[in-house]
């Protein structure tokens, strides 16, 4: 749909419609859209449920959800401090928010607070993190997020849609419980058009890029928030307790700066490297090769029960496609 648009647009295929002067239109600026905002996102908190009791450290990334996402968690009961809310025109995700969840763990362990929020600067991911500093990634929130809408039985036909670099601890877990995992291409509009065409309601990539289709049609990261913050409230517990729904395996990545982007079909030698490193793997791991689609790089992903044997067998992979076409 994106190309048949980009289509139109730089072609001549809508030169007879196409407005002009007055007939184009006007913008009008919504004064109140601020409170319109936090409102609606305070609906999506179940009624009867508060945040009083919670202290939270929100992390605004200096960006989009400033004013909104600590707005929105104070009205509902917590005690909020914001940080990353004083944004500058140049400051925005500069060593703040979901891209230095670190910053968000040091200030939730010194100020004793109860968990961590942490968006980036257009607000639509979020990381988490614990009353102990522990990061809660994308994936362990689809994995918190998927067994609350399964027990209350609004997960969309028991299926979550993740990206191919969704860890493989998160489909363990999911499978555990009933609901299955779909993947797709990297990239938040996979996902979406995956939960589209399959009739899905939950997706998301491990980066904190959620997409609840019930609530909103893109990512929102006060609202992802929000969905784990009900599952605190509703079960008042830690929510270390809550982010133990899933034991991710230990994860590898390595990216190989490469001369050209040969198909990996045409390899043979690298193809036998991959079939080598899942074969020793089986069941216990999952082996991923994947070109950038912006760089000029191959990028080696592997997952396995043993850190030393996925290290070992990613080396192998590499070193064969450095051989190869390594620049």
């Amino acid at each position: 749909i994106e190309l048949e648009i980009e289509r139109h647009v730089f072609g001549d295929l809508i030169e007879h419609v196409r407005p002009t002067a007055t007939a184009v239109g006007k913008a009008y600026r919504i004064d109140d859209a601020v409170g319109r905002y936090i409102v609606h996102l305070k609906t999506k908190f179940p009624k009867g449920l508060t945040l009083e009791g919670l202290k939270i450290v929100v992390d605004c990334a200096n960006g989009a959800a400033y004013k909104v996402a600590p707005a929105v968690f104070e009205e509902l009961g917590a005690q909020v401090i914001a940080v990353g809310v004083e944004p500058d025109g140049e400051n925005i995700n500069h060593e703040c928010g979901s891209l230095h969840p670190e910053n968000v763990a040091e200030r939730v362990k010194r100020e004793g607070a109860h968990l961590g929020i942490a968006l980036d600067g257009d607000a639509d991911r979020l990381i988490m993190v614990d009353e102990k500093g522990e990061v809660v990634d994308g994936d362990r929130i689809m994995a918190i997020c998927a067994l609350a809408l399964k027990r209350r039985g609004e997960l969309a036909k028991d299926t979550v849609v993740a990206t191919v670099m969704s860890n493989m601890g998160l489909e363990i877990a999911l499978r555990k419980n009933g609901i299955a995992l779909e993947r797709t291409d990297v990239g938040d509009r996979y996902v979406v058009e995956r939960m589209r065409q399959g009739g899905f309601n939950l997706g998301g990539e491990q980066s904190g890029h959620l997409v609840f289709l019930d609530h909103a049609t893109t990512g929102d990261g006060t609202l992802a928030a929000l969905m784990v913050l009900s599952e605190v409230a509703e079960r008042g517990v830690a929510m270390s307790e809550v982010a133990n729904t899933m034991t991710p395996l230990p994860q590898v990545l390595q990216n190989i700066m490469v001369t050209e982007k040969l198909p990996l079909d045409e390899m043979p030698q690298v193809q036998a490297a991959i079939r080598h490193a899942q074969e020793q793997l089986g069941s216990r791991g999952r082996v991923l090769v994947r070109y950038s689609g912006t760089e000029a790089k191959l990028r080696v992903m592997m997952e396995g029960e043993s850190e030393d044997e996925i290290r070992a067998l990613t080396e192998q992979i590499s070193s064969v496609v450095i051989d190869k076409i390594g620049a």
